[in-house]
């Protein structure tokens, strides 16, 4: 089975071919990636009528690119998968509605994938892992643990109840004055910086459900910065060194208590695994591998590549769809807001 998945949620636009065969694990033919870094980066964050234009100006010839390396053409593809969301609507709708008119003019299955999934699912492409297992996602965007049981099966543990890790690590970036996507920059300086320099809090640490807040944390760093200008070049090194440790133990603390949850509801989870763009941090790897080494539990880690959004995790999750003989029709929406766990999302919007 081969599916063309489409990227274009946020601000890199991306298409790719994957292939699966039976008994092997998944081979990406192709997997073209156009970051949109340099439109956004005068700005300090991603703009979204600008992310919605580059995706106009760059999604065709990406899709001919992918096509061309992977060596097929649309007539040898069993379907197309297009992200639906969550996302910058404006975007979303520009992956989506090339997605449909790709399907509708080749007369090919249509997938509406959830970039979520797409993440939470990218562990079967690479390790073949089965069902089920804990998921640690942690993006720009989003910072969650949930039990995956199956393809479109999932029960959210815990989520953040404020910014997400990637979002915070982008914003303390900003606030020591570093080079937009803040998150590289941050976790480059602390490498050199005094980790014992300033004492910052562990939002939630020790709490009986696993949620994350990094709002605190956020506004902690703030205050430092505050009290010590101007910043010396140690001073922002130390400050990466100290942020990027509260927010690793912050996440360990939350995976601990998941896990336990994880076995009170459903047994023992067959791997972690971890997912999003904030899992390439080396730190929050290397703390991982140590806590499921305790823990004795598999970890699997995707390629840095298929961390950070990509095409290849929606033709993926397109695949395990059709597999199981899932499709969409084109009437399909965009959604900017698309939970994994709807029970988990109705019930939080129920308590506010």
């Amino acid at each position: 089975m081969r599916v063309l998945g489409i990227e274009t949620t946020c601000d890199e636009t991306a298409a790719a071919v994957v292939e699966a065969v039976p008994g092997r694990p998944g081979e990406i033919l192709s997997n073209e990636v156009m970051s949109q870094i340099a439109e956004h980066a005068a700005f300090g964050g991603v703009v979204p009528e600008i992310a919605a234009r580059a995706h106009i100006e760059t999604l065709d010839r990406l899709i001919e690119r992918a096509l061309d390396q992977a060596g097929v053409e649309l007539k040898d593809l069993d379907g197309i998968a297009g992200a639906a969301g969550p996302g910058l609507i404006g975007g979303v709708i520009v992956g989506l509605t090339m997605a449909k008119a790709l399907a509708l003019a080749a007369r090919k299955p249509f997938v509406a994938v959830n970039h979520l999934e797409a993440h939470a699912l990218t562990a079967r492409l690479t390790d073949e892992v089965t069902f089920p297992y804990l998921l640690l996602l942690a993006s720009g965007g989003h910072t969650q643990l949930a039990a995956v049981k199956g393809v479109g099966d999932y029960v959210e543990l815990g989520s953040t109840v404020d910014d997400a890790a990637g979002e915070a690590f982008d914003k303390v970036g900003k606030l020591l004055g570093l080079p937009y996507p803040g998150g590289p920059q941050v976790e480059k300086l602390a490498a050199g910086g005094n980790v014992a320099r300033f004492d910052l809090p562990r939002p939630m640490l020790g709490r009986p459900l696993p949620d994350f807040s990094f709002s605190g944390l956020k506004t902690a760093v703030r205050q430092e910065i505050e009290r010590i200008e101007p910043l010396t070049a140690a001073d922002i090194a130390d400050m990466c060194a100290c942020f990027q440790s509260a927010v690793v133990d912050t996440i360990i603390d939350r995976c601990r208590v998941a896990l336990r949850l994880f076995r009170e509801l459903i047994g023992q989870p067959g791997a972690m695994v971890v997912a999003g763009g904030v899992a390439a941090n080396q730190a929050l790897r290397r703390a991982l591998m140590r806590f499921c080494g305790e823990a004795g539990l598999r970890l699997i880690l995707p390629p840095i590549n298929l961390c950070t959004d990509n095409g290849a995790m929606i033709a993926w999750a397109g695949i395990e769809r059709l597999s199981l003989g899932l499709m969409d029709d084109l009437t399909f929406a965009a959604r900017a807001r698309w939970p994994l766990d709807a029970r988990a999302e109705a019930a939080r919007l129920g308590r506010a």
